[in-house]
């Protein structure tokens, strides 16, 4: 059956704490739809009420998404309207959802995403870590083999959820991996207890082992690790061997500087004084 001028799934983006941020264009694009498509029925139907919308949610989960799918997409192949929400911030991201955008995609069915709230970028800039690149990993793996890969692997700022449970011992694992590596704890985003706990990883790991209870919704976000660990004796010794093979100091300089993350001005007026210096 091909598809009736007019059917498409809109995927809209819902507040992380503060029903204030729903954008507009949600608003509207929940109030014509045919069908709204929701995580969680309850939370949807407040943010509905807030918004003044008449309209009944169906459920759509990790267990039901299957069995969900065919009458959701038919319903957009028939020229309706699809809304789809998660329980909060943008679906699909670590919701549920994807089996229903990608039908819609490889059937050729008409998808439209709206731009609104995420807890991802919201905590990566209230950290006041580096994002100009970052590696979003979803919830927090909680075999601490696993958890320990996840820290070692990313050069990157990294961005991830977690349980309250479990926040204060995975960040006391990174402080004994790496007591220095910068770390933001950001709890309750947008909501009226929201807090950003931001310090080294042995810093925040003594802040909440002093409370007896960590409460609330949480995204941590992890800072890229101490690029000044190089061994300063070997970068000097490799840098020494580069010049004595005929390269420049300040390039065999930039160039080691480059691989061990130290600066090459520290390593600069050492290579002045090997052979072949300039």
């Amino acid at each position: 059956m091909s598809a009736t001028p007019g059917g498409r799934l809109v995927v809209c983006p819902t507040p992380i704490g503060n029903l204030g941020d729903t954008t507009r264009r949600v608003t509207e694009a929940l109030r014509s739809a045919d069908v709204i498509a929701s995580e969680d029925t309850r939370r949807t139907r407040i943010l509905l009420e807030n918004e003044g919308i008449d309209a009944r949610p169906v459920p759509l989960h990790d267990r039901n998404e299957r069995s969900a799918l065919p009458s959701l997409v038919e319903k957009i192949r028939a020229g309706g309207t699809v809304a789809l929400v998660s329980d909060a911030g943008t679906p699909i991201v670590s919701d549920p959802g994807y089996l229903l955008v990608r039908t819609c995609i490889e059937e050729g069915l008409r998808v439209e995403v709206l731009p609104g709230p995420t807890a991802v970028t919201t905590a990566l800039v209230l950290s006041g870590l580096p994002a100009d690149s970052f590696r979003f990993v979803g919830f927090l793996p909680k075999r601490q083999g696993d958890l320990t890969r996840v820290f070692t692997e990313s050069a990157d700022t990294l961005v991830a959820f977690e349980s309250p449970k479990r926040v204060t011992a995975t960040v006391s694992l990174l402080a004994d991996m790496d007591p220095d590596r910068p770390v933001a704890v950001c709890r309750e985003l947008t909501k009226i207890h929201e807090e950003a706990i931001r310090g080294t990883a042995a810093e925040v790991a003594e802040i909440l082992s002093s409370r007896t209870e960590v409460k609330g919704e949480i995204t941590l976000v992890v800072g890229p690790p101490n690029q000044q660990t190089g061994d300063q004796a070997t970068a000097s010794a490799a840098v020494d061997d580069l010049v004595a093979a005929g390269a420049k100091p300040r390039a065999a300089a930039k160039v080691i500087a480059r691989l061990t993350g130290l600066r090459a001005n520290d390593l600069y007026p050492e290579a002045g004084d090997a052979p072949g210096g300039d």
